[in-house]
Order: structure tokens, then C-alpha cells, then sequence
């Protein structure tokens, strides 16, 4: 709708990630670098890390549009919570192998049999697991696993992870320190800054044929700023519906008046999630608990003392209970393979005896 009243030749603030509107803010170019050295290099993880709408996503797309005529078969996996042998699978899916009904050792019979063939043929293999922060330890480990494909020491099969922040408390926690060792670059996307967002916001428009139609007033900047906090995905959401208004109130140039109105439009529906930022508060008075109760600051909300408490103890119970899967993982490999040598000592018994019968 608004496309055509402004002249654009498409819309620029979709929020399926599109790799033609790539912006290369000094975080985006950051990460894109570690990714391409990752690709030199033919070994290892690269882990990059962000928060919710900082691009991640879009990095990938980026990646593989580079990607398209080189030597690479690349493959691209959005996990959700899986179990490890059900990672293998959807690895094996990826590539376009076969893997229903097939057992652990089949598939990855299949994806070794596959790496050393694209290997022959001279080219790399390539895995990139977006959101991963989803990933138990347990299926981070199988993806380890395939890092130990290899001929005459170079590895088969790299791997690319990129996931929310909280895949760093996984990659943290007990028994993942084999992976971390194997991880040769890591790098954390941040939002855009102020200045940055300016320019991403004229780079979109600019994609589509914008012309200084419309035009902004001083100061609209600031306040996208000030609401979207420079995630990328909420500017594109706010600036869709700022150029809707537009569109709908017939105007070719937008004031801050405007802006404000499409922001309060916006806090007031479901969609609109702010980040909760908790500050810490001053010890308890002696008044008591009172002293320490949350009060709304520019900033954002300022947390109770209990609130911080039940943070650290959320925390604690994550990393606890991420070990303990770590420790079931472990004794679940020891009883399958005293398994495996109590059967076979009981045949080997069984052969004895009819030996001895005989």
C-alpha cells in the first residue's frame, strides 16, 4: 500500500529476513568476517551469539548468497529442543539423506560416506545451526561428533552455530569443555547504535528507490531509537507501520507528532513486548522489605530484592540441571557398553560350554 504512495519499488521493512537489504553495521561486518575466516580456515566452530532481532538470521542469508557457485555444500538446520539422535537426523535431512527408521550408527555412516565423497570432489562441507540456543549439551555433543570426520587431518565437516544468548550458559556448562576447545572464533551482535540505525533505516529506503519522499523531521531518529533500542527487527516493525500512517494520513513529509502517535498505537497492542531491563536496588532499609519494592525509572524497572534472588537461583538451576544431563549422558554411554561386554561375555561363556560338552 504505502510502496506505491511513496514511490517505493517494494517494501523496505519486511520482517522476513531478506539478504538484499544487508546492512554491514560495524557488528554485522564483524560477524560476517569471523564467518568467512571460519570458511579459510576448514575446521572448528564459529559460535555467533545476539539477541533476539539483531540480525542473526539475516547473517546466515548473507552468508550463503556468498556462498552460491564455490566449492561449498552447505546445509542450513533451525533446531528446536532435540535429542541428540534426532539432531543427527535433521542433519541428515539437511543434506538431502535418508534418514527415517535409521539407527545412530547408520546415519552417520551416511554423512561420513558423503563428506569423503564432496571431499574427493574437492569440496568443503558446511553446517550452519541457527538457533541453537534451543540445543540441549547433549545434541551440541553429536555436532562435535562429526567434527572428528576427517582425512589426513582435515576435517570433513565444519560447523557454523548461531543462536540467542542463552546458547552461551549451554556452551558454559559442565562437560561441553571438548567443544569450547574446538570453537575458533566467537563473537556477540549487539543492536545498532544510534547512528547506525539512522543509517540502516536510509539504506532500506534507499533499496527501494526512495527519493526524500517522504521526508523526517529532526528528531524522529531519536525516538525510534529511543523505542526500538536499535534491534533491527523492531525498527523495520516501527517503520512499517510509521510509513502505513503516512500512506493512510496522506503526508509527505513526517513530523515528530506522527512518530509519537504510531508509537503509542504500538505500545498499546499485544504484539509490542519491551525488553524488561532490572536494575539493582540499594540494601533493605530498616523499614524492611518496602525499602527494596520496584519503582519505574526512565530506564526501565528496577528490580526487587527477591526478584534478583529468584534470578541467581533460576540460574543456578539451569546450570544445575544442564549438568546433571550432562552426567545422565555420561552414565548412559558407560551401561551401554558394560552392556555390550556383558553380552559378549555371556557368548563367549555359551561357546565354552558347548565346547566342553562336546
Amino acid at each position: 500500500m504505502y510502496d506505491d504512495y511513496y514511490g517505493f519499488s517494494g517494501k523496505p521493512f519486511r520482517l522476513t529476513p531478506d539478504h538484499k537489504f544487508f546492512f554491514n553495521s560495524k557488528g554485522h561486518n564483524r560477524a560476517m568476517a569471523y564467518l568467512r575466516y571460519g570458511l579459510e580456515q576448514g575446521e572448528g566452530f564459529i559460535v555467533i551469539t545476539g539477541g533476539i532481532g539483531t540480525g542473526k538470521t539475516t547473517l546466515v542469508r548473507n552468508l550463503f548468497e556468498e556462498l552460491a557457485g564455490k566449492n561449498v555444500m552447505a546445509a542450513q538446520l533451525v533446531t528446536t529442543q532435540v535429542e541428540p539422535d534426532d539432531m543427527l537426523r535433521m542433519v541428515c535431512a539437511s543434506f538431502g539423506l535418508a534418514h527415517e527408521g535409521l539407527n545412530k550408527a547408520t546415519l552417520l555412516h551416511n554423512l561420513e560416506a558423503v563428506a569423503r565423497a564432496r571431499h574427493a570432489e574437492g569440496k568443503q562441507i558446511l553446517l550452519v545451526v541457527d538457533e541453537a540456543q534451543n540445543l540441549p549439551a547433549r545434541s551440541v555433543e553429536e555436532l562435535r561428533m562429526l567434527s572428528n570426520f576427517q582425512v589426513n587431518d582435515k576435517a570433513l565437516v565444519q560447523s557454523f552455530l548461531l543462536g540467542q544468548e542463552e546458547f552461551k550458559r549451554t556452551l558454559q556448562s559442565p562437560g561441553m569443555e571438548q567443544f569450547r576447545q574446538r570453537i575458533i572464533a566467537s563473537y556477540h551482535l549487539d543492536p545498532l547504535n544510534e547512528d547506525e540505525m539512522e543509517k540502516y533505516i536510509k539504506h532500506r529506503l534507499t533499496m527501494v528507490g526512495w527519493k526524500e519522499s517522504p521526508t523526517f523531521d529532526d528528531g524522529i531518529f531519536s525516538k525510534i531509537y529511543d523505542f526500538t533500542g536499535g534491534v533491527p527487527r523492531r525498527v523495520n516493525a516501527l517503520c512499517d507501520r510509521f510509513m502505513l500512517f503516512g500512506c493512510l494520513e496522506e503526508r509527505k513529509n513526517l513530523g515528530l507528532d506522527d512518530i509519537d502517535t504510531v508509537i503509542e498505537e504500538l505500545r498499546g497492542e499485544v504484539a509490542y513486548q519491551p525488553e524488561r531491563k532490572l536494575t539493582m536496588v540499594s540494601p533493605i532499609s530498616n523499614s524492611g522489605c518496602k525499602g527494596a519494592e520496584a519503582a519505574s525509572t526512565s530506564g526501565g524497572e528496577v528490580a526487587t530484592v527477591r526478584e534478583i534472588v529468584a534470578i541467581e537461583e533460576e540460574s543456578e538451576l539451569i546450570s544445575r540441571i544442564q549438568e546433571l544431563e550432562a552426567e545422565l549422558g555420561s552414565l548412559k554411554k558407560t551401561i551401554k557398553q558394560e552392556q555390550k561386554l556383558l553380552r559378549k561375555a555371556i557368548l563367549l561363556q555359551l561357546d565354552v560350554d558347548e565346547f566342553e560338552e562336546v
